[in-house]
């Protein structure tokens, strides 16, 4: 069966071709009951195209209620044409419009119970319901949604008989008559007309009118306000569709006051998905949009740090890196997680882990972590610069190119609490870890990018995607800005930079086997190992 394509929904109306389909059977079941009439009508851009009627012999009587209903008796189809020798001419016809129907599914039930006993496939193409449509759009006009109702309180041209050919042709009004009406709501294109069943009455349905002029691309909108604030940043490889379906399927609250307060929807044509990513998240950045949750949080970011400027190195939480000579680690999303890291660290190695100034002689006995055997105390003279810079080394040393030397030290550990019975505590241990490798893999993706140079891929859905240390610069073949007057992405420095490094990370690792590379300044490649990602396992409790 013919199958549209998702570039085919965005089809202006008057270019769809439409086949109103209409079937008189013997009973209400596909099953067991038989098409006896066809009726279909093909149209575009409102002009006629051409008709098909025929009575279909169902092998069997008509029951005496159809035939008081419909007029159809068994008399007038014992010399019908049966339906599989009819099928082949009918899917001629309906070639690859879109099927039109006042309850259409009940048709395509019968017409694919009919394909399916003829040995054929279903029919996969593209529906619309005027069914739906009707009351979405005029149910408080009419008393219901009958077709013979709406041709009567609509005053159709053409009025239904329970005949397959009058049928259709009613519906086929009724359909012209609803397209007027939708065309209100800004219904240009069929995914549009699709979309529109699914659009309850929504308070703010007038607005639908602001996606009137939005393009069935990629890209990134934006939702603002009469004071002209950006109060939502989106991306979408639909625009208008996404856009649209704020009005429909969406009913969280947050999503009523943002259409309430929406006077204007910008938007940015991008060539791709990852710019459209890449640019909704430095917007979100640069503007702080209210209704925004994502990508706001970058300035709550924190690092671990290792005080290599001490004689003898601590971890530590920070909130900005300094040119201390300091290693540092992250940035982290979140101070809580950083805090896990450090924590997951520090059950591997003995690093001390008091914040006092060391002093030149011992002063003092030492510290509880001491004690316990959790680390060293350089406080209480136990131990020199000489030794301790040796678990300093096999930090670093696991920080930057040896991660197993911590993670798999912690996996023995998590297995050895769980055969102690000591389940809570080995569920911290294993979000400490998950903290730490997961920190450990995102810096070297992100240092593998930053350290790259230029280099340009080619790939399927934008041409050719640039990148200059990680960041994503203007594609070689395409300018990515719009009417908009965005010729080109904004500047990053800081923290902001991780969350766009990491979304090209991502696009990479996910696209890699689509990507073609075109040139680089050095390769984009890591020996780091495949890390232990520390997720929930199902044979976790018998490890």
């Amino acid at each position: 069966m013919f199958q549209q394509s998702l570039d085919d929904l965005g089809t202006p109306l008057h270019e769809v071709t439409f086949c109103v389909l209409d079937f008189e059977t013997t009973g209400g079941r596909r099953s067991s009951d038989r098409i006896t009439e066809i009726g279909a009508i093909k149209y575009q851009g409102g002009k006629e195209l051409g008709t098909f009627q025929t009575l279909i012999d169902p092998g069997r009587a008509v029951p005496p209620e159809i035939m008081i209903l419909t007029g159809i008796t068994s008399a007038m189809v014992s010399r019908a044409p049966k339906i599989e020798h009819v099928l082949p001419t009918l899917l001629e016809f309906l070639g690859g419009g879109v099927i039109v129907g006042h309850n259409v599914g009940f048709d395509l039930g019968f017409l694919n119970a009919a394909l399916e006993r003829s040995g054929r496939e279903p029919w996969k193409g593209q529906r619309i319901d005027t069914l739906a449509i009707s009351r979405r759009l005029i149910r408080n006009d009419v008393p219901n949604h009958k077709l013979s109702t709406l041709a009567r309180c609509l005053r159709l041209n053409n009025q239904p008989s329970h005949r397959a050919l009058d049928d259709a042709k009613a519906t086929a009004d009724l359909l012209h008559h609803l397209l007027e009406q939708a065309s209100s709501l800004g219904v240009l294109g069929l995914d549009d007309l699709q979309q529109l069943p699914k659009m309850e009455r929504h308070p703010q349905a007038r607005k639908l009118r602001l996606t009137e002029d939005l393009p069935r691309s990629h890209g990134v909108y934006r939702f603002i306000n009469k004071r002209g604030e950006v109060l939502y940043v989106g991306k979408a490889s639909n625009i208008r569709a996404r856009v649209r379906s704020y009005f429909s399927t969406d009913n969280r609250r947050k999503v009523e006051q943002l259409l309430r307060e929406t006077e204007t929807i910008e938007h940015t044509v991008c060539v791709g998905p990852l710019h459209a990513e890449i640019l909704e998240l430095r917007l979100i950045q640069d503007l702080q949009p209210r209704f925004n949750r994502r990508s706001k949080n970058w300035s709550k970011y924190a690092y671990v740090k290792l005080t290599l400027a001490e004689r003898f190195p601590r971890l530590s939480v920070v909130s900005e890196p300094k040119g201390d000579g300091g290693f540092y680690l992250g940035p982290i999303s979140s101070r809580r997680i950083a805090r896990d890291v450090v924590d997951a660290i520090e059950a591997v190695l003995p690093l001390r882990r008091c914040n006092k100034r060391v002093p030149r002689r011992a002063a003092t006995g030492p510290c509880v972590a001491a004690q316990i055997g959790a680390g060293v105390c350089p406080c209480s003279g136990e131990v020199s610069e000489v030794s301790y810079s040796q678990i300093v080394d096999r930090a670093l040393l696991a920080l930057t190119s040896q991660p197993e030397n911590l993670l798999n030290p912690l996996r023995d550990k998590m297995r050895t609490l769980a055969h102690q019975q000591r389940f809570e505590e080995a569920a911290d241990l294993r979000r400490q870890a998950f903290a730490l490798s997961n920190s450990l893999r995102r810096q070297n993706q992100v240092d593998a990018l930053r350290s790259s140079g230029r280099v340009i891929f080619e790939s399927p859905d934008t041409d050719l995607v640039t990148l200059e240390n990680g960041r994503l610069v203007e594609s070689a073949s395409r300018n990515i800005g719009n009417e908009d007057g965005q010729n080109s992405l904004p500047a990053i420095t800081g923290k902001r930079e991780i969350a766009e490094l990491l979304c090209v990370a991502n696009w990479l690792e996910n696209q890699s086997h689509k990507l073609r590379l075109v040139y680089c300044d050095l390769p984009l490649s890591s020996r780091y190992p495949n890390l232990d990602s520390f997720q929930i396992k199902k044979d976790f409790s018998h490890a």
